[in-house]
């Protein structure tokens, strides 16, 4: 009997021994080890990556400084009373928002109050110099604001510089340059948003050409001006005998031209109200254009000709808004005259964020789906900037 007990208990040691080298070599044993500790080490890493960013934030919050008025006004006294007239520009300090204990907003109207004191018999004296430091503040996307940058050429040479710039990037830096001529086309994504950055640039020369650079209707037209618009005419699938890229060239090569003459006084470039409405208007139009495109049959089109709408607006506000902070600066006195400015900055950060959306793929959902609609997101900052450059416009105009 006790031998039976003995081979009994002998085979259940047996057993359990087989069993558990069974469990060791299954798969499902190594995959659950694996499982456990990729999620062990996903858990340790968010850990450390909150403790860091609750830290970043804490330090961010924190580290502002309150400026002592009596200091702030002592330097600002002291930068004036430095100040010589002449050609050089004026750097004049920009006070920056900060989101804590309202700091920045004390400091700025020390500052401003200081400067306007100090400052303002120069200020109106050189109004149609070089020397100019605009109090224009310029979002970066994260609910933070930068300085604005200061002009320091003659007025017109920045708005030029920021109408060739969108243009040329496409022609001589994006990756196999103009699309809309070639043979065989990859993808047909940049192909429209080079196309809308080419409507701007059309719109922005017939402004430039028939207004900014002319007293009236009288004036006769600048000749480089003249030949940069109808250069930028030609249809843009045009791939020789003239090509596209080689017209659109010649007429960023004019418009440098012009930018040149500016410089050396030669040339004048107008900023009355009548020159720079024409502009909004066209710019206006554009935009209620790609509204329309934009939410017509929402869920109802392909993804195929949602995607070609899309990208189309995209390179419109790319270009518009590089052009409209170059307007900020040469038109300051136009539309600050009628305090324009923040609907300036208002359409400015509407079209920087419709430039900035840039879905790995352009979904055409339905407006009450569980997927996105990228022309419906697109198209509420368009709507935006549409609204307030037509508020801009009539305030220029005085038609409220």
């Amino acid at each position: 009997m006790e031998d039976g007990k003995n081979a009994a208990h002998g085979g259940d040691a047996v057993k359990k021994k087989s069993f558990l080298k069974k469990l060791l070599t299954s798969k499902w044993f190594f995959i659950t080890v694996l499982i456990l500790g990729v999620s062990g080490y996903a858990t340790w890493w968010g850990m450390n990556w909150w403790k860091d960013f609750t830290a970043k934030r804490g330090g961010q919050t924190h580290e502002t400084q309150v400026v002592p008025k009596t200091d702030l006004a002592h330097d600002t006294h002291s930068a004036a009373k430095d100040a010589t007239p002449g050609p050089l520009t004026i750097h004049q300090p920009v006070a920056q928002k900060q989101d804590s204990h309202g700091t920045a907003q004390y400091a700025a109207n020390s500052q401003n109050h200081t400067v306007s004191h100090t400052t303002v018999n120069e200020t109106a004296d050189r109004n149609n110099a070089d020397s100019y430091a605009p109090a224009t503040m310029a979002a970066d996307g994260h609910g933070t604001t930068q300085a604005a940058p200061v002009r320091t050429g003659p007025r017109g040479v920045a708005f030029v510089e920021a109408c060739i710039k969108p243009l040329d990037y496409e022609l001589n830096h994006r990756f196999l340059g103009w699309r809309p001529n070639d043979i065989i086309r990859f993808a047909d994504n940049i192909k429209n948003l080079q196309l809308g950055i080419l409507e701007v640039t059309r719109r922005t020369a017939v402004a430039l050409a028939e207004n900014l650079s002319r007293t009236g209707s009288t004036d006769a037209y600048v000749p480089s001006l003249e030949y940069a618009m109808n250069s930028f005419m030609i249809k843009p699938s045009e791939y020789m005998f003239p090509s596209a890229e080689s017209k659109y060239q010649e007429g960023l090569d004019e418009w440098r031209n012009y930018q040149n003459m500016l410089e050396r006084r030669e040339e004048r470039f107008y900023r009355r109200v009548d020159n720079l409405v024409p502009l909004l208007k066209a710019y206006e139009s554009i935009l209620g254009s790609c509204d329309e495109n934009l939410v017509k049959e929402l869920g109802n089109i392909s993804t195929f000709k949602a995607d070609d709408v899309f990208y189309y607006t995209k390179g419109v506000a790319s270009a518009m808004v590089t052009i409209l902070e170059a307007v900020a600066l040469d038109f300051d006195d136009t539309i600050g005259s009628v305090q324009g400015m923040d609907v300036l900055h208002h359409t400015i950060e509407a079209l920087y964020h419709a430039s900035h959306i840039d879905p790995w793929i352009v979904l055409e959902g339905s407006p009450d789906g569980i997927f996105a609609n990228h022309r419906a997101n697109i198209a509420a900052p368009i709507s935006h900037a549409r609204f307030y450059l037509d508020v801009l416009s009539r305030s220029l105009t005085g038609n409220l």
